[in-house]
């Protein structure tokens, strides 16, 4: 060491605070709201630590893997007014497509035809989507993003696109994708499964496109007919 003094060796606990100070010069994943809860509820340690070992901006092979296998997620979207909506997207396993470690996309099927999810990301880009994994590890992943809506004409000529997506697109009737949600990946994480419910599974037939109430649940909670009947009693008012 220049000026002949001598070279010490840091110890665990000097790395540990040069890397949370450097954590805290950089800037933070996470929203202003959570780092301040953070900091009220004492979990400021435990925060930074997630956020160093378990948050990434990048799918790596074990969760491309993992993204492979699952046959559902949960949609999280957002109007320009910052208005929620939570959804559900299933298909075969492997319906979710990861195009690069930075870039995945998932096909839009023939639905109700409110278009609630993709309403929002034409408005607003930001998407939230939630991986789990009932039926074998429990475990859960997040990949946080932004999405854009892309037809299938587009998504047929992108450079590279996997050749089962390119045959998903000829498909006829309800399996024919109606266009696709293409998701620049942010941010990646593990959701731990200590409360996540391992499921059996049980066969169950899947009319895909179907409009047959039967087939989608009818009017389970009962809310067409008591629209029906206030619709009705409004109108015998007026007359």
């Amino acid at each position: 060491m220049a000026g002949g003094g001598t070279l010490r060796r840091m110890s665990n606990g000097e790395r540990r605070e040069g890397k949370r100070m450097a954590m805290t010069r950089e800037r933070l994943p996470g929203t202003a709201g959570e780092h301040a809860l953070q900091e009220r509820d004492g979990t400021t340690a435990r925060a930074h630590a997630f956020y160093r070992e378990q948050l990434l901006d990048h799918l790596i092979p074990s969760m491309q893997q993992f993204i492979a296998r699952m046959e559902m997620v949960f949609v999280a979207t957002t109007d320009a007014g910052g208005a929620c909506d939570c959804s559900f997207r299933a298909g075969s396993p492997g319906f979710v497509r990861v195009l690069d470690p930075h870039t995945l996309a998932y096909p839009e099927y023939r639905g109700n035809g409110v278009k609630a999810s993709q309403g929002n990301i034409a408005e607003n880009p930001h998407i939230g989507l939630l991986f789990l994994d009932f039926f074998d590890s429990a475990v859960g992943l997040h990949v946080n993003g932004s999405a854009r809506l892309v037809e299938n004409e587009e998504m047929r000529n992108r450079p590279g696109v996997p050749a089962d997506v390119a045959a998903e697109i000829t498909v006829l009737g309800g399996r024919r994708p109606e266009r696709w949600v293409v998701v620049a990946v942010e941010e990646a994480y593990i959701h731990c499964s200590k409360h996540v419910p391992l499921l059996g599974r049980r066969d169950k037939m899947v009319v895909w496109g179907s409009d047959d109430p039967r087939l989608k649940g009818g009017d389970y909670f009962g809310v067409r007919a008591q629209q029906r009947r206030e619709w009705g009693d409004a109108a015998g008012s007026e007359r």
